[in-house]
């Protein structure tokens, strides 16, 4: 049996024991090598409590550690073994001096919508700089208990012991780990990928913000539900949600994504007295009246937007009629050339194949200008989003995606391209966590102002 004052590998002098489960041990020690070196080693005793499963985790942890160059994550010192009538493997860390966030939950800490913001951008760019190392590293287990808040309020993430140094390849599986309650659904198939730590962490800001374990909160088709117990912005339940999506592919996909999200959201202040609702208590029908009416576009626009308490509709109108300016040259060129063609057939003199290949280009030409011709209709309904137009009475959608994706939507000035020559216009962006979607190319700054702010009123995003 280990004792405290026990020098162990000639180096590290066993202090304290912090935690102690089948078969494993972990101290807090010193590196009487170096002076005041305050250590943690984690010990696994080879026994009958444990398996090789469990010695390939522990040399895994210490394989990936030795890679690991991050503030927040405790520098890798050393491995060991100890063959003393009982064969240990021991891991040595560098010790962050602090409480985990589980010990200050249960000294009854409760934490304000601010620091639960700071804490998840502290653990995404741990997260970040894991999920984009080659190959990427899942840490697998993360909770309040291996979060350590340590000197300045920096969250650590600590303990790697169900760490995977590579996602999960199609047809492969690897050996099931995680906490119940914070793992997701796929990881104990043994199928972990990076949105998995995602899962993990959306759990634990759960927790952190109801004071609840979230194996204890009731669920819904396998979403946690705590908005009801909870006062925050709208904008940050959506975030959680999404964190905790149960459906992996509805979940961000990266730490970075995650983000860059929370991010778009910090403009919002925290103080907002707009409560967050839970989707069972959703106020969609409960619409003001200056909602259910046609709202006037700005001066001299032809847009025009309805709305009503399920539906929002913009009919955005295609090119002006100058535009047809541009068919001009192409019926000149259509007149001209249809004879040529035809004497040439005659003559045999070009061979049809360079015939066909440019009237395919005339016709290329004539379809887009037609294209930019026809309106645009962009509309928004409980369930879904999409963006079309209508060519000869038949609907022609371009983009649709779900309402419940949509993070933000504004304007901004995007590039296009035209041949070797670009130029700028404004557009409006719907923002998705699957991607970004634009329309109302070349509107001026009033009209995309007002659109984004109609379209952000209805969906609930202010």
């Amino acid at each position: 049996m280990l004792q405290p004052e026990q020098v162990i590998h000639n180096r590290y002098q066993l202090k304290q024991k912090l935690g102690q489960t089948a078969g494993r041990q972990t101290w807090l020690a010193e590196d009487i090598s170096v002076a005041n070196a305050a250590v943690i080693v984690k010990l696994l005793a080879f026994g009958d409590e444990v398996q090789w499963d469990d010695v390939k985790l522990f040399e895994r942890e210490a394989q990936v550690l030795r890679q690991l160059a991050h503030p927040q994550i405790p520098k890798y010192r050393d491995s060991f073994s100890i063959d003393d009538r009982l064969l240990w493997f021991g891991l040595v860390q560098d010790y962050i001096p602090g409480s985990s966030l589980k010990q200050l939950l249960a000294q009854g800490t409760r934490y304000t919508e601010q620091q639960v913001r700071q804490i998840a951008a502290d653990i995404l760019h741990v997260l970040t700089y894991l999920h984009e190392l080659s190959p990427p590293v899942l840490h697998r287990d993360i909770k309040p208990s291996n979060l350590i808040c340590g000197e300045g309020d920096h969250i650590y993430l600590v303990d790697f012991g169900a760490v995977q140094d590579r996602a999960a390849r199609e047809g492969a599986t690897f050996t099931v780990v995680g906490t119940y309650g914070y793992a997701p659904i796929e990881q104990f198939s043994g199928r972990a990928v990076a949105a998995s730590d995602l899962y993990a962490l959306g759990a634990t800001l759960i927790h952190l913000l109801t004071g609840i374990s979230p194996s204890e909160l009731p669920q819904k088709d396998l979403r946690i539900q705590f908005a009801d117990r909870v006062s925050l912005t709208p904008r940050f339940v959506q975030w959680i949600d999404k964190l905790a999506e149960p459906d992996v592919a509805k979940r961000f996909q990266t730490a970075r994504q995650a983000l860059e999200a929370l991010r778009a959201d910090s403009r919002i202040s925290p103080d907002d007295k707009s409560v967050a609702r839970s989707p069972s208590t959703s106020q969609y029908s409960e619409l003001e009246p200056s909602k259910e009416r046609s709202l006037t576009p700005p001066y001299n626009s032809r847009i025009e937007l309805n709305q009503t308490a399920d539906e929002l509709l913009i009919t955005i109108p295609g090119a002006s009629l100058w535009n047809l300016l541009m068919l001009i040259p192409i019926a000149i060129a259509l007149i001209v050339f249809v004879p040529i063609v035809t004497q040439t057939i005659a003559l045999m003199t070009i061979e049809f194949t360079h015939i066909l290949f440019f009237l395919l280009i005339v016709l290329a030409i004539s379809g887009g200008v037609y294209w930019e011709l026809l309106p645009t209709f962009v509309q928004f309904n409980r369930s879904q989003f999409s963006i079309y137009k209508r060519r000869f009475g038949f609907t022609m959608t371009t983009i649709s995606g779900s309402t419940a994706d949509i993070e933000d939507v504004f304007h901004t000035m995007k590039t296009f391209r035209n041949g070797k020559s670009t130029c700028d216009k404004r557009v409006v962006t719907i923002q998705t966590y699957r991607g970004e979607y634009f329309f109302a190319k070349g509107m001026s700054r009033d009209e995309c102002s007002w659109l984004v702010d109609a379209i952000q009123s209805w969906l609930d995003l202010r």
